[in-house]
């Protein structure tokens, strides 16, 4: 944990001066590529806190749709309404800080990072109160049956939502402080991978692969199931309230619709992409899914599908369906791609580290 520690810190010093001195003409000139830099940190963390329920626990969950929206929604009305006082508090015209930070420039700067980061656990937390309450009267079930209650609840999130004009209902809610930066989204990705890994190589956390390789010989030998099953799920939700919290301080305006049921399943398809169990499977198919769309939207506006058509049909003398109208129409061939890998790769880009170590054993002596 030591080596883990110190990776972490090294990273987060490298985030630092990353967001210091090449964040801003790097989000100005290059503003495409940093939202998806942006978005690919948020699916990462989601990736991670969902791999702990359904790659380390064994568990079917397809509500973290409705998790991320109860941290997206608690953030940005916590951001909306409280943030601006706070920022004032701390480095307004008379703040606490003022005096100490404004010769050095950097009072506006600090009052938006803090805010950002109260707001981001503010959500974390109360997501976390949901998966506490959505996890104890249910995890008691198992496979389809818990697939479906997860997936009501996210779905009761969204029709909450709906009908709760404070909050924006059907017409979307607005977010005043748009402060998520590079800094913050990729350092709780960071924390995600480094408190998931912990939980599942400590001694402790050697219970929720107990629970994933067989829940009833688990009970047997007197493990209280349900306890590893609420804790991974509150664990997940968190860090899915936190990804929540950063998309609606990134985007500045959410809607219900973003968190639907499609949302839940597009973030399970990480999980099974990645390999189930494997975080570093996890985090990379999180960066492809996320950079795939874009890749396919860019290729169909290029002249380089119609003209490597034509010299495809010149040599095989058959004509083809146009592929540009295939690029065009990229949720197919997205869906081709994953069902290819799904079939090439059942068990995941990692899949092969995700399961349970192989003990080979020796020779026998003659």
């Amino acid at each position: 944990m030591r080596h883990a520690r110190a990776l972490l810190a090294v990273f987060l010093v490298l985030l630092f001066l990353f967001a210091l001195f090449i964040e801003h003409p790097f989000s100005t000139h290059f503003s495409y590529y940093y939202d998806i830099l942006i978005n690919i940190g948020i699916n990462i963390i989601l990736a991670v806190s969902l791999n702990l329920v359904n790659g380390y626990t064994g568990q079917f969950s397809l509500g973290h749709a409705g998790f991320m929206a109860v941290g997206a929604y608690a953030a940005g009305s916590w951001s909306t309404h409280l943030g601006p006082s706070i920022i004032n508090l701390l480095a307004g015209s008379s703040g606490i800080l003022t005096p100490l930070l404004q010769p050095l420039g950097i009072q506006l700067a600090v009052g938006d990072n803090v805010s950002l980061l109260i707001s981001t656990l503010f959500g974390g937390l109360l997501a976390a109160l949901a998966g506490l309450a959505v996890g104890i009267p249910s995890l008691r079930l198992r496979g389809d049956y818990l697939a479906i209650v997860t997936l009501g609840f996210g779905e009761i999130i969204r029709t909450l939502i709906l009908n709760i004009d404070f909050l924006g209902a059907a017409r979307g809610m607005s977010v005043t402080g748009t402060y998520t930066n590079v800094f913050w989204t990729f350092g709780f990705a960071a924390v995600a991978i480094y408190v998931v890994l912990g939980l599942v190589n400590s001694t402790y956390g050697r219970g929720f692969l107990t629970v994933r390789d067989d829940e009833v010989a688990a009970e047997a030998m007197g493990i209280n199931t349900t306890k590893y099953k609420v804790i991974a799920f509150v664990v997940g939700a968190f860090f899915a309230g936190t990804a929540g919290s950063l998309y609606a301080q990134f985007t500045g305006y959410v809607t219900p619709e973003g968190f639907n049921f499609f949302k839940s399943v597009d973030v399970v398809v990480m999980v099974i992409l990645g390999g189930m169990g494997s975080t570093a499977g996890v985090v990379v198919a999180a960066i492809l899914l996320t950079i795939l769309p874009e890749l396919l939207r860019t290729l169909a506006h290029t002249d380089f599908v119609p003209a490597l058509q034509t010299s495809l049909e010149s040599v095989i003398k058959i004509h083809l369906p146009p592929l540009q109208g295939l690029l065009e129409n990229r949720l197919i061939l997205y869906s081709l791609l994953l069902i290819i890998l799904m079939l090439t790769r059942p068990q995941g880009l990692f899949g092969d580290l995700a399961g349970s170590r192989k003990r080979v054993a020796p020779p026998a002596s003659k």
